[in-house]
């Protein structure tokens, strides 16, 4: 039974352990989310300010014209990392092609602008849901690791603990009951004697 609480206040300590380095990876993937919200919202506001220039500057049949054919293709990589032993998520996303396919000569260079400025978003825009992806499992880990302490800490110790004292009280009133009968055994034989 000591060997059982020993165990349980073991592993209550490693989970404490564990859940603080879950929240210190948290709060810093946190600051790191909101960076990258800021950096996406700046950058899809410069974008579209970039565009809603072009869009008045160039006829509407011009501004159609270029951005019909796009010459760039966009794909996802996924693979994974380890924090604490929880797999995350990382993203990549692939190019081939260039994003400007169409000729200078019925554009305006807010239109560049902007198709450079969405590039630039939806790159900061996977690395947000990155990040976002990354805070929902962590979250959810550091959740289950509170739920595991608070029954290892409230449940399981306690109740070891005093299973442990019934037991030793239960032994100490044998024993004493037992000295108790060897005095008078003994007495017995004296008084024989």
């Amino acid at each position: 039974m000591k060997k059982r609480l020993k165990v349980a206040q073991r592993g209550h300590k490693l989970l404490k352990e564990k859940r603080d380095g879950l929240m210190k990876d948290f709060m810093q993937v946190v600051r790191e989310a909101k960076d990258v919200r800021e950096a996406v919202e700046k950058s899809l506001s410069e974008a579209f300010l970039s565009f809603a220039f072009a869009a008045a500057e160039m006829p509407a049949q011009s501004l159609e014209a270029a951005l019909m054919l796009p010459k760039m293709k966009l794909s996802l990589r996924t693979s994974e990392k380890n924090i604490m032993n929880i797999k995350v998520p990382l993203f990549e996303v692939q190019k081939e092609g260039e994003p400007i396919c169409y000729g200078y000569l019925d554009t305006v260079a807010e239109l560049d602008i902007s198709l450079k400025g969405f590039e630039t978003s939806l790159e900061k825009m996977v690395r947000l849901a990155q990040t976002e992806k990354t805070i929902l499992m962590l979250s959810r880990e550091i959740e289950k690791t509170r739920r595991r302490v608070n029954s290892l800490e409230y449940v399981l110790v306690p109740n070891l603990q005093s299973a442990i004292r019934e037991i030793t009280m239960k032994l100490d009133e044998q024993e004493r009951g037992n000295l108790t009968r060897l005095m008078k055994v003994k007495a017995m034989i004296a008084a024989q004697a």
